[in-house]
């Protein structure tokens, strides 16, 4: 079973920038599609972005279309999810899972167990 771990989260300003990393281990992602989703406080659990494994196919949800971008590394075992002017409303714990990813549905059935401790981001003046 692969377990995945994020990082790259922090506190910046509107408008800054922040690049997540996804890192597996257990085993490789060759083979494994993956999901980002994030969650307010107050808020549901939301699909961010996806990735097929291969890389072909992307997602990304309406309020971060033309902001985030999402790639892979499958050498480095990593998938990463550029963030770029960011807004207030993107404050959230970050997560990544293994997942099935179409361009109109997103990310969905997420495997639970693949599930780190997410990364926080902060945006605020």
């Amino acid at each position: 079973q692969v377990r995945l771990v994020e990082s790259g989260g922090g506190l910046v300003q509107p408008g800054g920038s922040l690049r997540l990393s996804c890192a597996a281990s257990g085993d490789t992602l060759d083979y494994y599609a993956i999901g980002w989703f994030r969650q307010a406080p107050g808020k549901e659990r939301e699909g961010v972005s996806c990735i097929s494994s291969s890389g072909d196919t992307t997602y990304y949800t309406g309020s971060v279309a033309g902001r985030f971008a999402i790639s892979r590394d499958n050498a480095k075992n990593t998938v990463y999810l550029q963030m770029n002017s960011l807004k207030s409303e993107d404050t959230a714990v970050y997560y990544c899972a293994t997942v099935i990813c179409t361009r109109v549905a997103g990310p969905t059935g997420a495997d639970f167990g693949s599930w780190g401790q997410g990364t926080q981001v902060t945006v605020s003046s």
